[in-house]
């Protein structure tokens, strides 16, 4: 299969949300064990992008963004039997063709060993990083299991 019989959608309704909740909860360090709830807040409160091949979802990618200055590039996977086809540089040439995109002045990601897959679009390791603070907290989805309901 050659990149080009890839297609895309950034409609909500054409998302496999079950194999999309699935590989993140499942398969990635960055959102294992993710409550469902918190996914779907995400989602919805996102721009969501998938790739198809013959209809069937491969990829994904989610922004959060104003539309205007600033976007957040995270969740973004090949599933693993679709990886060495150019698929993720395909999707990212149409994550960032997209109007809510063209003319941001910054767009960040996080990513731990996909260097490679980012910076033929552009990316490049973060100046100043002495500027950049986080505030993380990487137990956060046990917590949200364990604590009482409010009343």
């Amino acid at each position: 299969m050659q990149a080009h019989e890839l297609t895309f959608s950034s409609s909500r309704q054409d998302l496999d949300i079950e194999m999309v909740y699935a590989f993140l909860s499942q398969e990635t360090p960055w959102t294992k064990d993710m409550p469902r709830d918190t996914f779907e807040r995400a989602v919805a409160g996102s721009l969501c992008f998938g790739g198809y091949v013959n209809g069937r979802q491969v990829a994904f990618a989610r922004v959060v963004t104003d539309h205007a200055t600033f976007a957040y590039l995270c969740d973004v996977f090949v599933l693993p039997a679709y990886r060495g086809k150019d698929y993720a540089s395909a999707l990212m040439k149409h994550v960032f063709a997209s109007p809510s995109l063209v003319g941001l002045r910054r767009i960040v990601l996080v990513t731990t060993d996909a260097h490679h897959v980012y910076a033929p679009h552009g990316f490049t390791a973060l100046a100043n990083l002495e500027r950049y603070m986080k505030r993380h907290d990487p137990d956060v989805y046990g917590k949200q299991r364990s604590e009482p309901a409010a009343s």
